[in-house]
């Protein structure tokens, strides 16, 4: 399932949290609640980034997704890989 897909599905301070902290790596709490709308995170989807030592990253494109719906905009269909 994709960003755009499983987003409605959060709770409400997981999407808070994504907001707040676009950018950042994500919390356990937000990885756990993605997992329980999304299942396992795929590692080739469009919002994935960088998963290592430091934390899981969404990707540039799921920033910038996160960061138009945090404005109230409608964001562009996002790409399929």
């Amino acid at each position: 399932m994709s960003l755009d897909g499983w987003w409605p599905l959060l709770q409400p301070e997981t999407r808070d949290w994504l907001i707040a902290n676009n950018g950042d790596a994500l919390s356990k709490p937000v990885l756990d609640d993605i997992a329980r709308v999304a299942g396992s995170v795929p590692s080739d989807g469009w919002w994935v980034g960088e998963n290592g030592p430091t934390g899981f990253y969404l990707s540039d494109a799921g920033i910038d997704w996160i960061e138009e719906v945090a404005n109230g905009e409608v964001p562009d269909p996002p790409p399929h890989r």
